[in-house]
């Protein structure tokens, strides 16, 4: 199976990331292709609504986004990964999400993975988490699972949390 792993953190090694490595050690040791992409590493504007890309299937702007629906359309699994910041996605993966426009309709099909974390305990967490769920659900997705990345602030804290683990076998049952 090929899995894409978008991680939507703008920090790197910080503890959305290492909840994404988690996944993949289990994925990787289930014999799956894996394809990790950081959003921070990635030069994506934001949508400008112009609504090109309806007529011809790209969006008019010359960035990365293009490689990642490339990425995005082959996968047969997705994870999604993003800290919470004021109760809500990182703004990567926001205009990440926003510039899904030009192939919106080919994006289904695909069994769909989240990871969240944040200062919050899982209450605090849960907007983002549904709201990642209902936009892939939205697109004809399957969420299979989430990972709570719950209390965690500072970088690394999450090595010592149930999380790591809930990440690591996620992957391997992908």
């Amino acid at each position: 199976m090929n899995v894409l792993i978008i991680n939507g953190s703008a920090r790197a090694k910080g503890n959305s990331e290492l909840l994404c490595d988690a996944f993949m050690r289990g994925a990787a040791e289930a014999g799956h292709q894996l394809k990790k992409v950081s959003l921070r590493d990635r030069e994506i504007g934001p949508c400008r609504a112009c609504y090109a890309c309806f007529k011809t299937g790209r969006c008019v702007q010359q960035d990365d986004m293009e490689e990642i629906l490339d990425q995005l359309q082959a996968a047969d699994a997705v994870v999604l990964a993003s800290p919470t910041y004021f109760l809500t996605m990182s703004g990567q993966m926001k205009t990440f999400i926003d510039r899904l426009l030009p192939r919106w309709q080919d994006l289904g099909g695909k069994d769909v993975y989240v990871i969240v974390t944040g200062h919050d305990m899982k209450e605090g967490l849960t907007r983002t988490a549904d709201d990642l769920k209902a936009i892939f659900e939205g697109l004809g997705n399957t969420v299979r699972g989430i990972v709570w990345g719950e209390g965690v602030w500072q970088k690394g804290e999450v090595l010592a949390t149930r999380a790591m683990d809930e990440a690591y076998q996620m992957g391997r049952s992908v």
